[in-house]
């Protein structure tokens, strides 16, 4: 089944304490990556008076751009997820409160045809049915408004790291022995870094108020032509971060919540997946001579922002 006719439900199911985790534990986006969202859409002639983050979870990004524009929405599935982010708030720049409200990617419910600006989805396009929503957006949005996409896919670990390439593979063994089988077909779609995303003028019903000539993908990290830095994606990539954080932000993603599911009586054992990865790393760590209670490591992201343009 594809990506665009499976449903995301693991997050949709998350309750307020979760999305309150949730939002402690993933890292904010660096404001090289805002820049470069709000630079691609001015300067091909987009307006900052409205815009709408798409799969928002506890607001993450749209706290983040919201000052830039006069009226800021942040639209997500799920009741635990928009009750996170009501409780953190925020406000645009015209000190509007965020409007934050349950809503699929497709539906957009209760916005206006031709009334945003820019429409954002941070870490969350992997989960939309691509062909609804791509319709959905060119009703809501402006004439010469965009749609911005990005995500990116597992960190992998710093070459400053002590027995770094070990790790590295004791970490992808893992995930492969204890998660794959959890990965939805939106799980590759980030990993893979969108490539295979569908766009406006794929599959058999193209929207066509979308420009194709305005289309943008740009990258993070990669060893492709043009790739930004790594350490301009998140907030605190290449930063040290000590097992207890680390553990507790891969235990957001939503293959492991899957996988606790499927094996609850081991969901915060010892023998979590995330554990076991935790467990791992701590004893390559100490082959290679780091002291207990000193045991760190740096994260290299990998990312992609993709830009299309509605027909002006």
């Amino acid at each position: 089944m594809s990506a665009e006719t499976t449903p995301e439900v693991t997050f949709r199911s998350f309750t307020p304490a979760e999305a309150s985790n949730y939002a402690q534990f993933r890292h904010d986006y660096h404001p090289a990556l805002y820049n470069a969202v709000i630079d691609r859409h001015t300067s091909t002639g987009g307006k900052l008076d409205t815009i709408l983050d798409v799969g928002c979870g506890p607001g993450i990004a749209v706290r983040a751009l919201a000052p830039r524009f006069q009226y800021a929405f942040g639209f997500d599935p799920s009741e635990g997820m928009i009750a996170g982010a009501k409780e953190l708030g925020g406000v645009s720049g015209s000190g509007e409160p965020i409007r934050f409200e349950v809503s699929t990617a497709e539906e957009l419910s209760g916005i206006p045809d031709g009334s945003i600006d820019l429409i954002t989805a941070a870490t969350a396009a992997h989960w939309f049915n691509m062909p609804a929503f791509w319709a959905r957006a060119a009703q809501v949005l402006k004439p010469g408004g965009s749609v911005a996409l990005w995500s990116h896919k597992g960190e992998r670990i710093a070459d400053s790291v002590p027995n770094a390439a070990a790790i590295q593979a004791a970490l992808e063994s893992l995930r492969k022995e204890h998660l794959m089988k959890y990965m939805l077909p939106g799980n590759l779609l980030a990993r893979d870094l969108y490539v295979n995303l569908p766009l406006p003028w794929s599959g058999e019903h193209p929207v066509e108020d979308f420009d194709k000539d305005s289309f943008s993908r740009t990258e993070w990290g990669t060893e492709n032509e043009g790739s930004l830095p790594s350490d301009q994606f998140l907030a605190v990539d290449e930063r040290e971060v000590d097992l207890g954080s680390l553990e507790a932000l891969m235990g957001t993603a939503s293959a492991v919540k899957r996988w606790r599911e499927a094996n609850p009586e081991k969901a915060g054992t010892e023998e979590d997946v995330t554990r076991l990865m935790r467990r791992e790393v701590e004893r390559l760590l100490h082959e290679a001579g780091v002291e207990k209670g000193k045991e760190a490591v740096k994260r290299v992201t990998s990312g992609v922002l993709l830009v299309v343009k509605k027909k002006a």
